[in-house]
Parts: structure tokens; C-alpha cells; sequence
């Protein structure tokens, strides 16, 4: 486990125990950090898998009841928000880590501008925003981190996902530029691509489908991506910065 005492991280998209975002907050808290976590889970009520069932009351529980705040990130200003009142919790923040997105299926023929407009705004400008609010906050004191996350688009196409597949492709392009914005500041900037994880979205017939793909004999879970990214904030992951990391098993498109 990367020792992690006393710094302090925020945490978005965490909003169920299946989640790749529960995951990195729960390795974070381990390794010692004060995690901030935000959530957004009127997004999960749109989709299949649905919210927690335990609510985020469970979820909070089960990490030990950190500071959590239930933020729409879509909002222009709900960036700067969450890091201002992170920093106002934990006088400090060290780690951000922009695991939040706004997830969907459609293809070419379905698109529409609301649409597209709805997840630029979650997946790639309030990204842009809360890396540029975290860095006018850092204090400047060693181990500044910021780990976003893609998904996989530019290991292959992904023609069902549009919306999403290119919005999260400007992250993973952002990364680094983002990565040589801030070096001078001492903070590293990387991307993790997890590649095909079960969260608890798959259906039977796509588990099936993916699985046969996956050398290894299984889906991703939550923690692979979660050790990588607990690494990436620690002092062994300081040399590390303006990479995208594929974390996938050697997942066969």
C-alpha cells in the first residue's frame, strides 16, 4: 500500500460501492490520506444500473464517513465550488483525482447538440476547470497530483458511445499539455484508461462478449484502476507525469 499520511485528496464520482471512484477513494483513505468526496447521483437514476442501493449513507459509511458533497459539475461554477470548500475542510489539497463523467449510448445518426453540449460540459470542461481551480489553490508544497481518467477510445473506436467517446478523447489529449502547464508547479498530471471494468453495468450478453476478449480470464474491477492511480499519488509515482495509462488486462479489441 503507497504511504500516503497526511496528504489530502478530492475524489470525484463517487456516488456507489461498485464504482471505480469508491474504489480509489477507499485505497486513498487506506494508504492515510483526507479524502473529499463528491457525487452527482441523479446521473446514476438515468442509467440501468441505477444508484446505490444503499444510498450514499452506505457508501460514506463503508469509507468511513469522509466529507462528501453532492455537486452537479455540469454547473460552470461547481468546479471552483468543490475546491474551495475542499480546501476550506482540509486547509490544503494535494491530489485531485477527475473521476466523474457523464456516461450514454449514440451512435452517429441519434446525436444532438443538447446532447453533445451536456457531456462537454461534465467530461471535459468542468475536468479543465477543476484541474485549473486546483492549481491556483495549491499551496506549492511537494506531492501535487492530478489523476483524470478516459476510456479506452484511443486504444479503438467506440461507434455506439460518440458523445462520450470524443469528450473523454480531449481529456486524454489534454493530458499532456495539462502535464506541462503545471510541472513548473511541482504537480503531475497523468490519465488512467481502466479499460472494460464491471461496475455493474454490463449486461449478460456484453459480460460475455468483453470476457472472451480479456486474456487474463476476467473483467476489470474497481481496484485495478484504484491501486494504479493510489501509486500514481504517492512519492514512488513522482516521476511519473503527461501520461495516459492503459490499465486493461490486455484487452483484445
Amino acid at each position: 500500500m503507497p504511504a500516503l499520511t497526511g496528504r489530502t485528496a478530492i475524489v470525484t464520482g463517487v456516488s456507489r460501492r461498485a464504482g471505480i471512484g469508491f474504489a480509489i477513494a477507499r485505497r486513498l483513505i487506506d494508504g492515510g490520506a483526507s479524502v473529499i468526496v463528491q457525487s452527482w447521483t441523479a446521473h446514476d437514476e438515468r442509467h440501468p444500473w441505477g444508484p446505490d442501493p444503499g444510498g450514499m449513507a452506505a457508501v460514506l459509511a463503508e469509507l468511513g464517513r469522509p466529507h462528501h458533497v453532492e455537486l452537479d459539475l455540469a454547473d460552470e461554477d461547481a468546479p471552483a465550488r468543490l475546491i474551495d470548500e475542499a480546501r476550506d475542510r482540509l486547509g490544503h489539497i494535494d491530489i485531485l483525482v477527475a473521476n466523474h463523467a457523464r456516461s450514454g449510448h449514440g451512435g452517429l445518426g441519434t446525436l444532438t447538440g443538447a446532447e453533445l453540449d451536456a457531456f462537454w460540459a461534465v467530461n471535459v470542461r468542468a475536468t479543465l476547470l477543476l484541474v485549473q481551480a486546483f492549481a491556483g489553490r495549491h499551496d506549492g508544497r511537494p506531492g501535487g497530483r492530478v489523476v483524470m481518467m478516459t476510456s479506452g477510445q484511443h486504444r479503438g473506436p467506440m461507434p455506439t458511445e460518440i458523445g462520450y467517446a470524443v469528450t473523454k478523447g480531449a481529456v486524454q489529449q489534454a493530458t499532456a499539455t495539462l502535464a506541462d502547464a503545471l510541472a513548473d508547479r511541482g504537480i503531475t498530471v497523468n490519465t488512467v484508461n481502466p479499460g472494460p471494468t464491471d461496475t455493474g453495468w454490463p449486461t449478460q450478453e456484453v459480460r460475455a462478449e468483453v470476457l472472451a476478449l480479456m486474456p487474463f480470464g476476467r473483467w476489470g474491477e474497481p481496484d485495478d484502476a484504484a491501486r494504479l492511480i493510489a501509486w500514481l499519488c504517492s512519492d514512488e509515482g513522482g516521476w511519473i507525469t503527461g501520461q495516459v495509462i492503459d490499465s486493461e488486462g490486455g484487452f483484445r479489441r
